[in-house]
């Protein structure tokens, strides 16, 4: 995944033990040529005594405890100069269905949607408790088969669903959500539960602290029931556990990083999830999985309370089967608390029906000139032309744009920083997963990046946002194959946010989708967009049949 790596000049730290002075003259000309540098004798007496000082400061700041929490006083924005956001929030019309009827002895009643979950609660056909102890049962008998639940916070559920009922029962009935189970990836802090982070020297990991997603669906009145597996550290479906498993194909993995996220809303463990991504984290498991998963613009979520991975790259978002569940979840979530410096309060002014007359959509001509012409992203466009919109071709930026792997440069700095004493501490050894490929070694690979590079990289990520600023301004989306090109790493980089939709099924019975890509912080018209090619195909009505029981 990373090809290029990063660390201040400090890079020395890597070549030589911590130990005083052990640093010699003939050591600087060797690391210049790791950066691409070549020192005369003349620069190398001029710089040894600087760098030996260097060594010595470096070496007290390792000593200081720095925790994962901590963050940088720099802040990524997605937005660029004369950008201008809405603020104003509109009240959402959500159309409630009133003739929801619980189905045969609850058979069916692990996929009903958002809404219909909701007319159930608000007009007590059934109680959360009742609610609540259903999907807890779900998780028992399915969690193993698909080793996607870390923790079943069944005692904090319970009275959750509790004081649900009871204020339903006042008449105080708060949203869509209220008395609705649900899931968390594990690496949201919760009080009184493990924060695991999928890693196993994290398993018995107590944080003392409530995350503002868990915070704002508390406050939704949402029942927590489950917290989900990821890989470790946020690479993968591989966590200490074991591996997350595919609801379609149990022999596949559910990739990740959010992989317990996607699994079980997929099999109806739970009706939503939330995920995090900093490069495929919602979009890769929601694809292998069939879920429908929403990447917000960065930003839009506060990240407070949980793991950091990146600090310029982290995003939260809602793990669904359908976009308009993603588009429920996301207006209860949506904003900040003030506790991360790169979140902010954006207006989502969602529509349940949009005027399609109106809309101008776009697809990546340059990426689907890649496919087969049975390739089931073709069907995407023609779907959306039998509902008389006609996708226009652009040129994706890519050729010109990403030259070279400026995500690798970025995420390895920034992670292999958020780890450091990690590394330093020869902890990772810890870690379950240790080939070429994982963490531990890319987190020790990532020393070799200086400052200079990484900073040069993120002054070519402007460029890039840019450029895809420059494409997207004239449309409301713009239609993409999921693993088209740098089309993931590039997005996630300019802070876009996007939606991953199931369209069908390829070999060995495992899900395919498409992903639409917005305007920042245009989540409403994306998932509105989204919502309009799922009631014209019904693809996110296909469930796992093993799971059906």
């Amino acid at each position: 995944m990373i090809k290029h790596l990063l660390i201040p000049v400090l890079l020395l730290t890597a070549i030589v033990s911590k130990a005083q002075d052990t640093i010699v003259p003939k050591d600087l000309p060797i690391a210049g040529r790791i950066f691409g540098l070549q020192f005369t004798q003349a620069e190398v007496d001029s710089m040894y005594g600087a760098v030996k000082e260097l060594r010595r400061d470096v070496d007290k700041m390792h000593a200081l405890p720095l925790p994962n929490n901590v963050p940088m006083s720099l802040w990524q924005s997605p937005l660029l100069p004369g950008m201008q956001q809405t603020e104003r929030q509109q009240a959402v019309q959500w159309s409630i269905p009133a003739n929801v009827s619980l189905p045969p002895q609850n058979n069916g009643l692990a996929f009903y949607n958002l809404l219909q979950l909701a007319s159930l609660v608000k007009n007590k056909k059934i109680t959360s408790v009742q609610l609540t102890r259903y999907f807890i049962s779900r998780l028992k008998k399915y969690s193993d088969t698909l080793q996607c639940t870390i923790s079943i916070t069944e005692e904090l559920a319970m009275a959750q669903a509790k004081q649900a009922d009871a204020e339903i029962a006042k008449g105080q009935y708060r949203g869509l959500l209220h008395g609705i189970p649900y899931g968390l990836k594990d690496l949201f802090a919760v009080k009184g539960t493990k924060t695991t982070w999928g890693a196993a020297p994290y398993k018995n990991q107590l944080i003392d602290e409530d995350s503002y997603v868990y915070t704002k669906l508390k406050e939704a009145g949402a029942v927590l029931v489950a917290k989900f597996t990821l890989g470790a550290l946020a690479m993968g479906d591989k966590w200490f556990g074991g591996r997350t498993n595919n609801p379609w194909n149990l022999k596949h993995g559910s990739s990740g990083s959010s992989a317990g996220s996607a699994a079980a809303t997929v099999a109806g463990l739970v009706p939503f999830a939330i995920g995090t991504e900093t490069w495929g984290s919602i979009i890769s498991p929601s694809t292998s999985c069939g879920a429908t998963g929403l990447r917000p613009t960065f930003g839009s979520i506060s990240r407070s309370g949980g793991m950091v991975l990146s600090w310029s790259l982290d995003k939260v978002g809602p793990i669904c089967r359908s976009a308009e569940d993603a588009a429920i979840v996301f207006y209860y979530l949506h904003g900040t608390d003030g506790k991360d410096e790169s979140a902010v309060s954006r207006a989502f002014n969602y529509q349940q029906r949009i005027d399609t007359r109106k809309l101008k959509i776009a697809y990546a001509k340059n990426y689907f000139d890649k496919l087969k012409k049975d390739d089931p992203e073709w069907a995407v466009l023609e779907s959306y032309r039998s509902m008389g919109i006609n996708p226009v071709p652009v040129n994706f930026p890519e050729e010109g744009a990403y030259n070279f792997d400026m995500m690798g440069i970025i995420i390895s700095a920034e992670s292999a920083a958020a780890f450091d004493e990690l590394t330093r501490s020869n902890k990772d050894d810890l870690l379950t997963w240790q080939t070429k490929n994982d963490w531990p070694n890319q987190f020790r690979t990532a020393r070799f990046v200086s400052a200079v590079d990484y900073i040069n990289a993120n002054r070519h990520r402007y460029l890039l946002m840019q450029k895809v600023n420059d494409t997207l301004s004239g449309f409301d989306a713009v239609i993409c194959p999921t693993w088209g090109g740098n089309q993931c790493a590039i997005t996630n980089l300019t802070g876009h946010p996007a939606v991953s939709l199931p369209i069908g099924f390829g070999k060995e019975n495992l899900p395919q989708s498409i992903t639409l890509v917005g305007n920042l912080y245009a989540e409403a018209r994306l998932l509105a967009i989204a919502k309009l090619y799922q009631d014209n195909t019904g693809w996110q009505n296909s469930h796992p049949a093993m799971f059906l029981k």
